[in-house]
């Protein structure tokens, strides 16, 4: 019986899927509220066709967001074309500094003040809560790489970024509840966990995208060789990229980031700018085997066919990754022991500290009124929250504190699910008309 049930619900979902891309995206509601509802049905709520537990099954549910947290920020990085020195990225790198430690304060303020959490467990519910999520937030990203548009732009990168600059915090939480080595005076958390692991997992995850990317257009354009199964490239790439900075004890996270955005920088470098676009376009809507592979060989073409082929599987990838987690948060709801504070502290967070925290980061930046409170208000929580309480139960949080934390994060998430779900259609429906009006400014 339950081999049928599971086959029913996963034909039920691919199908779900498959619609998602039109049907759904006229309404008001995402695809991940539908999610959070079979993780509810298959749970000991409905079904009982599993049963996760927050603290027993930590480490398993670490390593799936992980994945899917990899995947996010590699196809983030893809969808991100300009050049370094580029003004507009300005405002995701003041999104995920500034606007995201004002976040991490006024949270641990408010755990502490009126929670009566101690300091490191106020600090880490911080940076749980503070990084703003690549895997949920799809529609309000980038749609194209040359998308030129200062919101999608700034959440794009926001979520790249915060997702590993949340990461010094986590580590300073844990530091100060004792689970973490912080060094006299906290100079190791200064010099390891903010500088050089910030640092090294940039400049690995950048030089490893590099050369990954020229070695397979060298092969390609002077081989014809290294042709096709471009998926397992981008997971290769993903892979060597998060090794090579757990290994140099860097954050793997922005690694990862930044080799998905150096490879999108090496291809707007060396391709043939929109001629080379559509000739990839027109060989894989054509389907024509012999014609993708003169495209992906070609000196000119080769550059934009990878990246292309990289960011469509990561997509779909990031896609599966994204069903799985999300009903694996639903079906974690049964077993959460709620607080009666998630009533005030989760309008608090999503209606006055993430404006607040987005105003004053990008005070004085080059954004209309209209994008900064969209910016404001689609501060999306999901898979990288969920990580990162996985990854603090797995370091010895203390169940008196693992217990209020684990039900505010599912609170936060699961609330930013359902509200951000209903309200993305519109609004961004709203932003886009207002872009297309003569004297609108959004």
């Amino acid at each position: 019986m339950q081999t049928a049930l599971w086959s029913l619900i996963v034909g039920l979902l691919l199908v779900l899927m498959a619609l998602a891309g039109s049907v759904l995206k006229r309404l008001p509601l995402s695809t991940a509220m539908l999610y959070l509802l079979v993780g509810l049905a298959v749970s000991p709520l409905l079904l009982y066709l599993v049963a996760p537990q927050p603290r027993t099954h930590a480490p398993i549910l670490e390593h799936v967001a992980e994945v899917v947290v990899l995947l996010s920020l590699f196809t983030a990085g893809l969808k991100l074309s300009p050049g370094l020195r580029d003004r507009r990225w300005l405002l995701p790198v003041r999104l995920a500094l500034t606007s995201m430690v004002i976040t991490i304060a006024l949270i641990a303020l408010a755990a502490y003040f009126f929670l009566g959490l101690p300091a490191g467990a106020c600090i880490l519910l911080g940076a749980i809560l503070a990084p703003t999520d690549p895997v949920l937030a799809s529609d309000v990203q980038l749609h194209e790489p040359g998308d030129q548009d200062k919101l999608r732009f700034a959440l794009t990168g926001e979520g790249g970024l915060n997702d590993g600059s949340a990461f010094p915090f986590v580590m300073l939480g844990l530091g100060l509840l004792g689970l973490h080595d912080l060094g006299a005076g906290g100079w190791k958390w200064l010099a390891v966990d903010v500088v050089w692991a910030t640092a090294a997992g940039l400049a690995c995850g950048w030089v490893l995208g590099l050369a990954v990317g020229r070695l397979v257009l060298y092969l390609r354009r002077e081989h014809k060789e290294a042709v096709g199964l471009d998926d397992f490239l981008a997971l290769g790439l993903i892979g060597l990229a998060y090794g090579t900075a757990l290994e140099l004890h860097a954050y793997g996270f922005l690694a990862v980031f930044a080799a998905g955005v150096a490879l999108r920088r090496l291809e707007q470098r060396q391709s043939g700018g929109d001629a080379s676009l559509a000739k990839v376009e027109e060989a894989l809507v054509d389907a024509d085997r012999t014609l993708a592979h003169q495209v992906a060989v070609d000196p000119r073409h080769a550059p934009a066919f990878m990246a292309r082929a990289v960011l469509a599987f990561n997509e779909q990838a990031e896609r599966i990754g994204e069903v799985a987690v999300v009903i694996t948060i639903g079906a974690l709801l049964w077993a959460v022991a709620w607080e009666s504070a998630a009533w005030w502290f989760v309008p608090l967070l999503l209606l006055v500290i993430r404006p607040l925290s987005v105003r004053l980061g990008l005070a004085r930046s080059p954004v209309s009124r209209g994008q900064r409170l969209l910016i404001g208000w689609f501060g999306i929580r999901g898979v990288g929250s969920l990580y990162y309480l996985m990854y603090a139960l797995n370091h010895g949080l203390p169940r008196h504190l693992a217990d209020p934390l684990v039900a505010l994060t599912l609170s936060v998430v699961v609330t930013s699910i359902v509200v951000h779900g209903v309200s993305v259609t519109p609004l961004m429906a709203a932003y886009e008309r207002a872009l297309r009006r003569p004297r609108g400014r959004a």
